[in-house]
């Protein structure tokens, strides 16, 4: 078996224990009337930051929590908060009192029992190993295996809320950058 193999075989695990269930809680929560505002830290970050922008593409008012032209969150806004291991200082403290001020918490986590995952209005499990040993145990570095699961399963989450709005191919291709 080549590493190609094992890793796709790694992904597959991990996804073939993603529960759409809980997809489907956040689907409720993820609504074209509110600001949806994403957060996330380094890699996880970054998967965050792509799920943000497929928001966009489908027509949502979506920000990234830390970068220069981002808001303030309001009370009936929507956060969507991604760490492996569900502790992140600065995943876990904004997404309190995001929590605390009425803002509803979409908590994408390896652990339903980490802070984070324990503060969701939705929480998506995605068990894929993290450098703090949750999850599928992975041939991979750190919490790779974690990052590119949630980056499918969060764009998973993006083809059911363009289902949902009705929001086509060809549509979303009317938002993406034509500066290529």
């Amino acid at each position: 078996m080549t590493l190609v193999n094992e890793v796709v075989d790694e992904v597959n695990e991990v996804m073939a224990l993603v529960d759409e269930t809980q997809l489907v809680a956040a689907e409720k929560i993820i609504d074209k009337n509110k600001r949806i505002f994403i957060l996330g830290a380094g890699r996880s970050g970054l998967m965050a930051k792509g799920f943000a922008m497929r928001l966009m593409h489908i027509g949502y008012s979506v920000f990234v929590i830390g970068e220069t032209i981002t808001p303030s969150i309001q009370t009936g806004d929507v956060l969507v908060s991604v760490s492996g291991s569900g502790k992140t200082g600065s995943v876990l403290d904004p997404s309190k009192k995001a929590k605390e001020n009425g803002v509803k918490l979409v908590a994408v986590t390896s652990n339903a029992n980490s802070p984070l995952g324990r503060i969701g209005d939705a929480t998506i499990v995605v068990p894929g190993a993290t450098k703090s040993g949750d999850g599928v145990k992975s041939i991979q570095l750190l919490s790779t295996l974690f990052d590119q699961s949630v980056h499918i399963t969060l764009d998973v989450l993006c083809l059911m809320l363009s289902r949902r709005d009705n929001i086509s191919n060809e549509t979303a291709k009317a938002t993406h950058s034509n500066m290529e």
